[in-house]
């Protein structure tokens, strides 16, 4: 738990973050802070290299010059590895949430140690010289994160796996290991579009569907992390392989869609893409199907914002449109889908890598003087 003079910190970091290049006057004024205190808070954060004078001078409320602060993006980065079914994100992101670089590393075995001990070796030969702050790690399924042990990922055929420890002694990095929609979620109240929202839905739909759940600007986690699990939702006709009859995850999953249409769901939004009418109806048809789970947990929860990651969503405006009209037809609650459903903040091409690399700036904003134990001195 961050002692007092940590949490003081962060709420600086997290000014910073929000409104800066900001003059350190008006930090003073958003955080309810005495100009003294930021001024100490500052200069430590500035010591471990998270933030940093802009160099242009400006002119304060009462005209006298004053030099912006921000984040310091040149620094230092973090890295993540995002484990999806078939393959790895690998990716070095600045403490703003950008990607600086990423690259896929295709599963050479889905037997735990054969897969992070690979991709371990991927990530040292991709960041080369860099050291980062530390390595954040993002799956679907159920994680605990205080443990760092994946109790159990269906497509993966994992369960208690101690990513955590085994990717930690791979790298000699500290390393947090989260679910990649509690991640997201954490992502976008950093670097995204909910930042003012106290309760917000995410629900994310690829390979793994799965909601994060926020109230009182908190992550809901559950005993052991367990919260957020919707694939057995009845939203069809198909078997699980759990035996139940009509689960969400399989009616919508990448995989199910590719099957149905006879190809991989990346080859449906390519022609999509290219102008195939007939592959940009098939994922509206799944927005729709998407759309109708929607409505009910934005019933159930009651959020003032649903954030949603899935592929055509992220990439056709039609998709948007006919997730927010199923939304708008079935809930009861949601009085304007347009305002309160929201496509995720980071494009398809990026989000797995924020994904993973959220989990490790989320500890550095929640507890930034805590960043010497990530390899600072």
């Amino acid at each position: 738990m961050p002692g007092r003079q940590s949490s003081s910190a962060a709420t600086v970091l997290r000014a910073v973050l929000e409104h800066g290049p900001v003059a350190r006057s008006t930090v003073a004024r958003l955080s309810g802070m005495s100009a003294a205190a930021v001024t100490r808070q500052y200069a430590g954060l500035a010591g471990l290299g998270l933030v940093t004078e802009t160099g242009r001078l400006a002119r304060g409320g009462l005209g006298h010059p004053h030099i912006p602060v921000d984040i310091d993006v040149e620094n230092h980065v973090v890295a993540g590895i995002h484990i999806a079914h078939a393959q790895c994100t690998v990716a070095v992101l600045d403490l703003r949430g950008r990607i600086r670089a990423q690259v896929s590393v295709p599963h050479v075995s889905t037997e735990p140690l054969a897969l992070l001990h690979h991709v371990a070796q991927q990530l040292r030969a991709f960041l080369g010289s860099q050291v980062p702050l530390g390595l954040g790690v993002a799956i679907g399924g159920w994680v605990d994160p205080d443990e760092g042990v994946v109790v159990e990922h269906a497509s993966l055929g994992w369960h208690d796996v101690p990513v955590g420890d085994l990717l930690a002694r791979h790298t000699g990095l500290p390393v947090r290991v989260d679910s990649h929609t509690r991640a997201l979620v954490r992502a976008e109240q950093l670097f995204g579009e909910v930042r003012s929202a106290e309760s917000v839905v995410h629900l994310f739909v690829g390979n793994v569907v799965d909601a994060a759940i926020v109230t009182g600007g908190v992550t809901h986690r559950g005993p052991r992390s367990a919260a957020g699990d919707i694939a057995h939702l009845p939203f069809g006709d198909l078997a699980c392989g759990r035996g139940h009859s009509g689960c969400f995850e399989v009616t919508v999953s990448d995989r199910a869609w590719g099957e149905r249409a006879g190809t991989s769901i990346r080859d449906v939004l390519a022609s999509g893409r290219a102008g195939d009418r007939a592959a940009r109806a098939l994922m509206a048809e799944r927005a729709r199907i998407v759309g109708q789970a929607a409505a009910l947990l934005f019933d159930v929860i009651n959020p003032e914002v649903l954030v949603v990651t899935e592929l055509g969503v992220l990439t056709f405006p039609e998709c948007l449109s006919a997730l927010r009209s199923e939304v708008a037809e079935r809930s009861t609650v949601c009085a304007d889908p347009g305002r309160s459903v929201l496509a995720s903040s980071f494009s398809g091409d990026t989000v797995l890598g924020v994904a993973a690399g959220a989990v490790q700036l989320d500890a550095i904003y929640s507890d930034p003087l805590a960043v010497p134990v990530f390899g600072l001195t």
